[in-house]
């Protein structure tokens, strides 16, 4: 039986969150509030992510001031540029961008902007999908992005328009092979913080050993249940979990195999029945509430 990753590296997973404001942008906090917030809710590691805009004299976040032995900030921005097939500013998370990372170039484009945050050794995700009505040629065209937002929490709360899955699944099929996040892009209105984060596996707390776990794609995303170990035995996927009411493994088609019940915290789900190069794993509890693998490969697994 083969642990699959990110359960079978080394280190212990941390909790952060990539998507949120402060008043550097249009945040109704400060900087120093949000982050002592993430802190004090148990969070290991948060990203402010302000918009990096014009309008807002570029900001870009200097929170190292707020990090300690037990608790870290990412460095990064939310880019914006001109445009997407809807005709609206592209919203690209760069995670791990430097401070000194230029502004926005005259004539500039989303995928653009994309590619020199990656060059600049940025983690880059396509924010929010379903509230920016992306399709799948936009998708494409940010050809450098490492992740897809698949849950963003202010975007279903406010807009009904949270989940990304839809444009992930759609890249798959493509050939492309992204991973997940989840998030909350919280203002700090209407209650808009602690709904959707990642679990990164790493050997430490340091910003870089968790950039690189997100590169590697060496997480999983929650909106609260835990998934604590998953094994490969052939076609055989054996899960552990927190309780859960639903475990559903999900490949390229319409298929899915799944185990439903009340309080699971195992299960064994024959995969011979998923079809596709590639599959996830998504679980869900007695609120509704989701957590998610990433993609596996069959041609890196097997």
């Amino acid at each position: 039986m083969m642990l699959l990753p990110p359960f079978s590296q080394p280190g212990r997973f941390w909790r952060g969150n990539l998507h949120t404001h402060s008043t550097l942008s249009d945040g109704a906090r400060d900087p120093e509030y949000v982050v002592n917030a993430y802190r004090d809710a148990g969070y290991d590691f948060m990203m402010l992510s302000d918009h990096f805009m014009a309008r807002f004299n570029y900001p870009l976040a200097d929170t190292r001031a707020f990090r300690s032995e037990t608790f870290t900030t990412i460095l990064g921005a939310e880019l914006h540029a001109p445009q997407t097939s809807n005709g609206e500013v592209w919203h690209i998370l760069a995670a791990g961008l430097p401070l000194d990372f230029p502004h926005l170039r005259d004539g500039e484009t989303g995928p653009e902007i994309a590619r020199r945050a990656h060059a600049a050794g940025a983690f880059v995700t396509i924010a929010h999908p379903a509230w920016s009505q992306l399709t799948l040629d936009d998708a494409a065209s940010i050809d450098c992005a490492h992740a897809v937002e698949v849950y963003n929490n202010v975007c279903a709360t406010q807009f009904d328009r949270g989940d990304g899955w839809y444009l992930l699944e759609r890249s798959l099929r493509e050939g492309r092979r992204l991973t997940a996040i989840a998030s909350d892009d919280a203002h700090f209105r209407h209650h808009d913080w602690f709904g959707g984060w990642v679990h990164v596996k790493a050997e430490s707390l340091d910003p870089d050993a968790l950039l690189a776990a997100l590169k590697r794609g060496h997480h999983y995303s929650s909106q609260g249940p835990q998934i604590h170990s998953l094994a490969l035995d052939g076609k055989q996927l054996h899960i552990r979990c927190s309780p859960v009411d639903a475990i559903i493994a999900l490949g390229a088609s319409a298929r899915a195999v799944r185990r439903m019940g009340k309080s699971i915290t195992e299960a064994v789900l024959d995969l011979s029945k998923v079809d596709g190069g590639w599959f996830r794993l998504s679980v869900i509890d007695q609120h509704g509430k989701r957590a998610w693998s990433n993609p596996f490969w069959w041609d890196e697994v097997s």
